[in-house]
């Protein structure tokens, strides 16, 4: 014989093996479908952990990039992962901002940042929002705009006087009207300010926090009338277009750490951050859950697996005498255990192509709902249907195996 004829005869053997599998499915569908369950949970909930996963990470690089990609962070003390300090040490204070500002020509703007938490009171309504006290170089680092009024001018950041700017949550919030807000008066703890300008929308943060939650103060007015000192916990910078944040960044802690005495063999008692090493933090963070969660949603596709042997092996059973007729006939033991082989395969690979067609639709909802970047990583889906498949030939091998050892004689007695 021939190859082009042993290749036909093959090709033969397997569209007659899958056609004969089909119509076994189609006989007992109820239990193909029950045995199949499994294989469309595990495919369905790697897809979604996988995709979902990939859409929350870019969503959160997305959110965090808005912040600024060119912003460092300056803060006393060593941080050591999210939220932790090493070491806590003295505060920075007005001068470091004016040094910064002044010595470093690669940076654009530079501002402290004093943060308070404060119930605010116009007439009868009253509001707890963020209070911040910056000067007006925070503006050009967060890339924020006035929608109306101004910022304020010089006489008011030098000598602290009562005036603010309020974000369109505040303004809601104390039931105001943006046209209305300048020139009106709010209070805030024993002491009130004059409202000069409202912020444009920003909406909310990566964290969820709504940055537009936020009455904006000068600096000397928050160390004044707030804080009772002149303490800085933070300052943020924005560096030049096309200048690296290392260089920067660089140049940041060789000027502090002259300034505060540190000598050469000592650690910095203070840390500069920037969001690229956020963003590289929180991908690789992301990422690993990513993997954990589609490993332990693959846990599944075993069970799956587990069923198909099972249904598998009850099928050898029910058709000993069909297997013994075959043999009979002159069917090889390779006939029958590609047959069953086969069977096991297709089974698993319907459950994987229903899982997948699940595992998509159940993304695309969750993406909607939650206003996420929709993302369909189509290696994944490819890698689902393959893993299905193996699934099939994996836990399919032992019940045909048992199926091809079979004795014809002792297949064809069976009752």
């Amino acid at each position: 014989m021939s190859v082009t004829d042993r290749l036909k005869k093959r090709k033969a053997m397997f569209y007659n093996a899958f056609m004969q599998a089909l119509r076994e499915i189609k006989r007992n569908i109820m239990r193909s479908l029950l045995t199949a369950i499994g294989i469309v949970i595990g495919i369905a909930s790697v897809i979604v952990m996988v995709n979902i996963g990939k859409s929350a990470s870019l969503s959160i690089t997305q959110s965090i990039s808005k912040l600024g990609s060119n912003v460092l962070f300056i803060m006393p003390g060593q941080h050591n992962g999210p939220g932790g300090i090493s070491s806590v040490t003295k505060p920075f204070k007005s001068d470091t901002v004016a040094l910064l500002k002044n010595s470093i020509l690669t940076l654009k703007a530079v501002s402290p940042v004093e943060n308070a938490s404060m119930t605010v009171i116009y007439k009868n309504q009253n509001y707890k929002t963020s209070i911040k006290g910056i000067n007006n170089d925070y503006f050009t680092v967060q890339n924020w705009h006035m929608n109306m009024g101004r910022k304020f001018n010089k006489r008011e950041l030098r000598s602290g006087q009562n005036v603010c700017i309020l974000g369109k949550t505040v303004i809601k919030n104390l039931m105001l009207d943006s046209q209305a807000a300048l020139g009106k008066r709010i209070s805030l703890k024993n002491f009130s300010c004059e409202v000069i300008g409202v912020l444009n929308e920003k909406g909310a943060n990566t964290f969820g926090r709504d940055e537009d939650d936020v009455v904006i103060v000068p600096i000397k007015m928050f160390q004044r009338r707030i804080s009772g000192n002149d303490n800085i916990h933070l300052i943020m910078a924005s560096v030049k277009d096309k200048i690296p944040l290392e260089e920067a960044s660089l140049q940041i802690e060789q000027l502090l750490r002259e300034k505060r005495h540190i000598k050469n063999d000592d650690d910095s008692d203070f840390s500069v951050k920037s969001m690229t090493a956020l963003l590289d933090t929180i991908s690789k963070i992301t990422s690993m859950l990513t993997v954990m969660l589609g490993s332990i949603a693959a846990i599944s596709l075993v069970v799956g697996g587990i069923g198909i042997m099972n249904i598998m092996l009850v099928s050898v059973t029910e058709r000993t005498r069909e297997i013994g007729v075959r043999m009979a006939v002159g069917a090889m033991a390779k006939d029958i255990l590609v047959q069953f082989l086969i069977e096991s395969v297709v089974l698993s690979s319907l459950g994987g192509i229903a899982g997948i067609i699940i595992g998509i639709l159940i993304t695309y909802i969750v993406s909607f709902a939650f206003h996420i970047p929709l993302i369909l990583d189509p290696a994944i889906i490819l890698v689902s249907l393959i893993f299905s498949m193996a699934i099939g030939i994996v836990f399919g091998i032992a019940p045909a195996r048992k199926a091809a050892n079979m004795n014809p004689i002792d297949a064809l007695r069976y009752e």
